[in-house]
């Protein structure tokens, strides 16, 4: 497998292109790191983009739903499709209303979704997307029984055909309005995890363990 991907017309960065990447490492660090993904396809003519949760194997993006699920079904057809994630680090306050920005990285993903049938590779994809939210959790929860494996949908769509886009650092502001007497610079954001809630029908002397108490994204 190359360490590039290739770039194609779909994936070619027109819009500042320095900020784009089409490195594997730097592709798959963003979307083992985000939690949703959008999902964009076309029936009868009607876009749609619908956002859901997602896992990683290796070169493949994994997609699950309901067995019912519109989106899961057409996309079963093999339709074209395209995918987003976005990671938000940050509020890029320039000395302009125009310079205004966002620091951000971003994936891109287009092809064909194939439908996963083997019954081993579905379980093994729905433990991926546990282990995707949150690590270790899957050693000590109930498996999926067979009814539940029956009504859930798996696709799988390579990455082959994908994009990364990346902004870091300060404003960019015109020559001129560096001697504004405007504050400008970067407020980071990132995702914090809280302390976690009981179910309120938890039995008494059950304890969060210790990957739900120490979560974190970093």
């Amino acid at each position: 497998m190359s360490e590039k991907i290739e770039q194609t017309n779909r994936t070619k960065l027109r819009r500042i292109p320095k900020r784009g990447s089409f490195d594997r490492e730097n592709i798959y660090k963003i979307l083992d790191e985000a939690f949703i993904c959008h999902v964009g396809f076309i029936v009868e003519n009607q876009p749609f983009v619908i956002p859901t949760a997602y896992a990683r194997s290796d070169e493949n993006l994994l997609i699950h739903g309901s067995a019912a699920s519109r989106m899961m079904r057409e996309m079963s057809k093999g339709i074209d499709i395209c995918v987003t994630v976005t990671l938000l680090d940050g509020l890029v306050l320039a000395r302009s209303a125009f310079h205004h920005s966002m620091n951000y990285r971003s994936v891109v993903i287009f092809g064909t979704a194939k439908l996963v049938k083997n019954e081993a590779e579905k379980h093994e994809a729905l433990r991926l997307f546990t282990e995707h939210i949150i690590p270790n959790r899957w050693e000590e929860i109930r498996a999926p029984n067979s009814k539940e494996l029956k009504g859930t949908t798996v696709l799988k769509l390579e990455i082959n055909e994908a994009s990364a886009k990346i902004r870091t650092g300060d404003p960019i502001d015109d020559d001129e309005d560096y001697e504004l007497n405007i504050w400008a610079g970067v407020i980071p954001l990132k995702i914090e995890a809280g302390k976690p809630i009981d179910d309120k029908k938890l039995p008494k002397g059950i304890k969060p363990p210790n990957y739900a108490l120490n979560y974190s994204r970093d």
